[in-house]
């Protein structure tokens, strides 16, 4: 039979020090998925100097979302598949979580004389249809690239690290794009638009990961130096 020892009392304690920087990379990448969401609430339109496709149509989460797929390829990488699903996991909650708040401050009365009730409606009172899609376009895309990237490294091992990263880009990004685009705009955009939507945001998006892979390679490397636990 234990016993236990009684707590000292007589000075303060406090948990032992983090090592490593699963920490910083999971705020990170939380914080860059938020702030992506916030962005997402504006369609934007570029002109091209050609005939086709004459208009470039995405939104403003195309400017940080990227990110979120070159932090999530980091910790996949260095700390597997059950770590990144739990950032992942945390990311979602904490976005549905913001999505929440943002209905209920739109539902309550304004103060009197605050006069954007209507803008803070129209920006951050998300539509459910838009928060569905945000939500299941980044579950299917976040862990699919954090599968394929995990199966891709127990080929591979250490080796052809470009390869698991932009499979996995290709697989997540399609996935999410795809889901986010139907679920949000099917029968809002058509035709034309719609196709060009999910291309252009597809394509935007793993350009931007293939542009930041000495980056992405930068940043791994450093993350498994600083990582005590890194086999």
């Amino acid at each position: 039979m234990t016993t236990s020892v009684p707590a000292d009392r007589s000075t303060a304690r406090f948990a032992a020090d983090l090592h490593g920087n699963y920490d910083l990379v999971v705020a990170a990448f939380v914080g860059l998925l938020l702030i992506s969401n916030i962005g997402a609430t504006k369609a934007i339109a570029f002109a091209t100097p050609t005939a086709w496709p004459g208009l470039i149509v995405t939104d403003g989460g195309a400017f940080l979302f990227p990110l979120t797929y070159v932090l999530g390829d980091v910790l996949a990488e260095v700390y597997g598949l059950r770590k990144a699903r739990r950032a992942i996991i945390i990311g979602f909650v904490l976005a549905g979580i913001a999505s929440l708040t943002f209905w209920l401050v739109s539902l309550s009365p304004p103060a009197p004389g605050w006069p954007n009730q209507d803008a803070w409606a129209a920006v951050l009172g998300f539509v459910p249809r838009i928060v569905l899609a945000s939500l299941l376009g980044y579950l299917a895309g976040q862990f699919l690239n954090a599968y394929v990237l995990v199966k891709i490294k127990q080929r591979t091992a250490e080796g052809k690290l470009w390869a698991r990263l932009i499979g996995s880009t290709l697989v997540g990004e399609a996935a999410d794009t795809l889901v986010f685009c139907l679920v949000a705009f099917a029968g809002i955009l058509t035709g034309d638009t719609l196709v060009n939507y999910v291309i252009t945001g597809y394509v935007y998006k793993v350009g931007v990961e293939v542009v930041l892979l000495p980056v992405t390679y930068l940043v791994i490397r450093k993350v498994k130096d600083r990582e005590p636990g890194y086999a």
